[in-house]
């Protein structure tokens, strides 16, 4: 068929040999990649701002962990200076241990809601499957973290 052809028939004309693909807006392909581009490396630096900042907060609760009143530290090194130190190794451990395991459970969760909301995006129809999948996986990961925070009480 002829251009005047597609003109005839109402068929709207399709230019093949048009080199340069128009996106969104107007806006050229080539400028929609660079936009990805710093988009990707700013998010980049974002995550590296998260994993900083969530080392900082573990390390400030091992302190808060350990901070204990004169009269607990006078009592416990009157008995023995071992089961002192013992005793803050053991508080140091679980406000690290109790830490880690929280942190991470709250990136898993963060994970599994966004792989939930781009998979019911993606599939309108299967939302309600998806939801139900994402609540279970999200009540099993804080669990963990529930059985987390026992041992740390239990064995302090």
């Amino acid at each position: 068929m002829d251009s005047t052809e597609y003109k005839i028939h109402g068929i709207p004309e399709v230019r093949r040999n048009n080199t340069t693909a128009i996106g969104p807006a107007g806006v050229l392909s080539d400028q929609i990649d660079s936009l990805l581009y710093l988009t990707k490396k700013e998010i980049k630096m974002k995550n590296l701002k998260f994993v900083f900042f969530a080392i900082l907060a573990l390390a400030l609760m091992a302190v808060v962990v350990t901070a204990q009143s004169p009269e607990e530290l006078k009592a416990l090194a009157a008995k023995n200076a071992v089961d002192t130190t013992v005793l803050a190794y053991k508080a140091i451990g679980g406000g690290i241990g109790f830490g880690l395991a929280a942190g991470l459970a709250g990136i898993g969760q963060g994970l599994v809601g966004s792989r939930a909301a781009e998979g019911a995006a993606r599939n309108p129809g299967a939302a309600g499957a998806v939801q139900t999948m994402m609540i279970i996986a999200l009540a099993l990961i804080e669990s963990l973290v529930l059985f987390a925070l026992l041992i740390v009480f239990v064995k302090l």
